[in-house]
């Protein structure tokens, strides 16, 4: 009688035990794990380019910037110089989407669905001076371009993180790229690691000192002859 309630036991905790490893196995199963990214192809009926439609044509090639250590700073003619991490960025800003043309001055363009933060919300957040005209913005490979800082306000203008529902791969700017809409690819600065105000009207950026056009809009040339 003893070894038959001894046997009763045992078959007892090895019941009990098959159930914890289910359970342990329910739960494990039913963790959240984030997939790869897929890209929108359509947006409110209209056929989107693919991000991988770009040609390389950056000064240096592809940039791998570190998204933990990066640091995206915002000085010149503001009130209080404000240096963000890339979480701040896009944590703490209402973030935008806009369907926007990316047009290079070497034939090709891309329509995709960008989504990003206003570069007004940014630098708005510093204390914009009074005396500030001209939005200069710096890349991690040295690469520089500007706008009239009016333009940047009356055209929302986005610093972009995500293209097509993803988030921007190295080759196209990770962190972030300026969508200046309307202006030539040489004004859609990509790995942006700094946001200058200015007064100066006549700075000249990378390309621009090579004799492109500083305005850049698509309706003029832009090449300065």
């Amino acid at each position: 009688m003893k070894s038959k309630i001894i046997y009763i036991f045992i078959v007892l905790a090895m019941v009990l035990v098959a159930a914890l490893q289910a359970c342990s196995a329910g739960a494990t199963s039913g963790t959240l794990k984030e997939l790869e990214s897929v890209q929108i192809k359509e947006y409110q009926g209209q056929k989107l380019s693919s991000i991988g439609d770009f040609h390389e044509n950056s000064i240096k090639g592809p940039q791998y910037v570190d998204n933990l250590t990066y640091r995206l700073k915002v000085d010149g003619l503001v009130d209080q110089p404000i240096t963000y991490t890339y979480e701040n960025v896009i944590n703490n800003h209402q973030s935008y989407q806009k369907l926007v043309t990316l047009d290079c001055v070497e034939g090709w363009s891309v329509t995709l669905l960008w989504e990003g933060v206003l570069v007004d919300d940014l630098i708005s957040r510093a204390g914009v001076k009074p005396e500030a005209k001209i939005v200069i913005f710096h890349a991690y490979d040295g690469y520089t371009t500007s706008l009239p800082l009016q333009y940047i306000r009356d055209n929302n203008i986005l610093l972009a993180y995500k293209m097509n529902g993803v988030i921007l791969p190295p080759e196209r700017g990770f962190p972030f790229e300026l969508v200046a809409e309307q202006k030539w690819g040489y004004k859609w600065i990509k790995w942006v690691t700094e946001i200058e105000l200015s007064n100066d009207e006549n700075y000249r950026g990378y390309w621009e000192q090579a004799g492109y056009s500083n305005e850049g809009s698509l309706d003029k040339p832009f090449f300065d002859r």
